[in-house]
């Protein structure tokens, strides 16, 4: 995949810390779901790489304290930083304690511009070399706000800006004709097995559903020792998962061919296992003996994020648990209708897919500009 060159003369650029750009606001919400906020953002509504929020949660219910953001502010998940997360909000609410809320001044930088910064590999390099913390590390604002970088001119800004926004525009309505397939796809499925051609069922009649049990700490390592492990989804990669860490005691091992499920924020995020692998907490395992129902049931799931949202809870870390992972339905086709729409089927999933490969070259092009910039 390959990506343009901008050619930068960032000879009249200065170098300038992000606390000067930026500050950190920390408006509290005692109770947000008797204030003037209808939207929270968690954890679990960001997305690692997007540059600005796409979900948000009810604040109805919602006892626990939050922080206040407004439109053009952009949200920094300080927790785990390794997993990447900062984006833009373009709407008022609150959100989880553990994010920044990071307001620009606009006498410095044009709005929205520190959103792809925040977004570059350097920052982040620097992000998690300065986390700390033993279970789960966590920045603080005094460490980010001192990362340097070369700030362009305002009127430079405005340039980049409105390329990488492009992009950003692109990508979005690669996502809505995404979603449109996946409508599509529910639809088209639910009216070929509705009546009397297939039943519903439930996950646990299916299969093999199994849920990870992290090993011990001790037994991981990345040298190659053992079996491959799979903590949960950050380790997913575009055709298979991408696993970084081995296991001398594995305990709740998936075989080749079953599908993997994140229940753990974002809940319900699928990938195939391409060979056996030990799986954390973060992960379930779906083994279905019949590739044909194997493979519509992994696209029925994967159009379907909507059953994964119902099911899963937690307010600041979205998570579902087994019983309520189990009883999540489907629509299951006879073999023989599954045999005879088995062209159309895939044809909307064909669609689906050169979509996606779409998505993933803007992100690509997006990401390595921002890189060029920062």
């Amino acid at each position: 995949m390959k990506s343009m060159s901008l050619g930068l003369n960032k000879s009249s650029w200065v170098l300038t810390k992000l606390g000067d750009l930026a500050k950190d606001i920390s408006k509290r919400v005692e109770n947000p779901g008797e204030s003037e906020y209808d939207r929270f953002v968690g954890l679990g509504n960001f997305v690692s790489g997007d540059i600005k929020i796409k979900s948000w949660e009810t604040t109805k219910n919602l006892a626990s304290s939050a922080k206040a953001f407004q439109m053009g502010d952009i949200l920094f998940a300080r927790r785990n930083a390794y997993l990447r997360r900062a984006s833009l909000v373009d709407f008022d609410g609150c959100c989880s304690g553990d994010a920044f809320v990071l307001r620009e001044n606009h006498d410095k930088v044009v709005p929205g511009f520190l959103a792809f910064l925040i977004n570059s590999n350097t920052l982040w390099d620097f992000a998690n070399s300065n986390a700390a913390g033993t279970m789960s590390k966590r920045v603080k604002w005094r460490d980010l706000a001192e990362y340097e970088f070369l700030l362009p001119p305002k009127e430079q800004q405005e340039n980049l800006a409105e390329l990488l926004w492009s992009i950003d525009k692109l990508i979005e309505s690669h996502l809505f004709n995404l979603n449109k397939q996946k409508v599509l796809f529910l639809s088209y499925s639910q009216s070929i097995f509705a009546e009397g051609e297939g039943k519903y069922t439930e996950l646990k009649d299916l299969g093999d559903l199994i849920m990870g049990q992290s090993p011990l700490g001790s037994t991981y390592n990345d040298k190659g020792d053992g079996m491959p492990f799979l903590q949960g989804n950050a380790e997913f990669g575009k055709v298979s998962p991408n696993h970084i860490k081995f296991t001398t005691a594995p305990n709740k091992i998936v075989r080749k061919g079953t599908i993997l499920i994140s229940v753990r924020a974002p809940v319900g995020d699928l990938n195939m296992a391409n060979t056996e692998y030990c799986i954390g907490r973060g992960l379930a395992g779906l083994y279905i003996e019949n590739i044909a129902l194997r493979d519509y049931v992994y696209n029925f799931l994967k159009f379907s994020s909507s059953q994964f949202n119902k099911k899963s809870a937690g307010s600041t870390f979205k998570a579902i648990n087994k019983n309520d992972l189990s009883s999540i339905g489907l629509v299951i086709p006879s073999s023989q209708t599954l045999f005879d729409n088995s062209s159309k089927i895939n044809a909307i999933i064909d669609s689906g897919e050169k979509i996606e490969s779409s998505i993933k070259s803007s992100r690509f092009i997006q990401k390595s500009l921002i890189n060029q910039i920062f």
